[in-house]
């Protein structure tokens, strides 16, 4: 019976969305975009008049970010940005506490293989430059924190693959020290400009390396952060946490 119940009133409700919602609404493809939001985040002028935009000449724009995706995810909502970084931490560290009451002190090794050591030594500096170019090149080109720090933590599972006597040290000091950096640059911007998080810095020439303000040094804390917990994961794994 509460099945038939609620089947009735789910129709009832997309009965009242099509006949007197869906014909309010504008049709396909005559939407006005200066009505949306997105319009004036790809613009950066949340804040003023529309003015053109031309990479390599615009300077001290709202939002310096060449990426429009970079402007979004690490200035106009930066803070829930912070929320995810958290949300990750959150997962790494019961993951980790899983792991360690399921611990079976027995260590995971494999089988040294010479062309996995001699290639891991000639990958994982081409491996970190990648992941480092990722996050430091976000606010310009497609890529950020997540990614780039995805990518550093495939180094440190290559060399854990290549060799039994490689230990992960250190991986919980950067990850607080990146943590804690990404809420101290909330500060300063609430300290300087007023609001958590703002983009308290300079935001350069539309397309330069040295540009959108605060953004890349945020990247760079997002992509160290990551790096750190992912690799803490995999050295879980690897002592016996499975």
């Amino acid at each position: 019976m509460r099945r038939i119940w609620a089947i009735l009133v789910a129709l009832s409700v997309l009965m009242f969305f099509f006949y007197r919602i869906m014909p309010t609404l504008p049709e396909f493809g005559n939407v006005e975009m200066f009505r949306k939001s997105t319009f004036d985040i790809i613009h950066k002028s949340t804040k003023g008049p529309y003015d053109a935009r031309e990479f390599k000449k615009s300077k001290n724009l709202e939002e310096g970010s060449a990426n429009v995706v970079t402007s979004i995810v690490v200035n106009y909502r930066s803070f829930d940005t912070l929320g995810e970084v958290t949300v990750l931490f959150i997962s790494a560290f019961g993951a980790g506490l899983m792991l360690g009451s399921l611990r079976s002190n027995r260590r995971i090794t494999f089988d040294e293989h010479n062309v996995l050591i001699t290639a891991s030594g000639v990958a994982l500096p081409l491996i970190f430059l990648l992941g480092s170019y990722v996050f430091i090149h976000g606010h310009l080109s497609p890529g950020g924190g997540f990614p780039g720090g995805t990518i550093l933590a495939l180094g440190i599972l290559l060399l854990a693959l290549a060799r039994n006597d490689f230990q992960v040290a250190g991986t919980k000091y950067v990850e607080q020290i990146s943590g804690a950096g990404y809420v101290v640059v909330g500060l300063a911007g609430l300290a300087i400009s007023g609001a958590f998080l703002a983009n308290f810095l300079p935001t350069g020439t539309l397309g330069e390396l040295f540009s959108a303000g605060v953004v890349p040094f945020v990247y760079a804390l997002i992509g160290f952060k990551v790096g750190a917990e992912l690799a803490g994961l995999i050295s879980d794994l690897r002592e016996g946490g499975a």
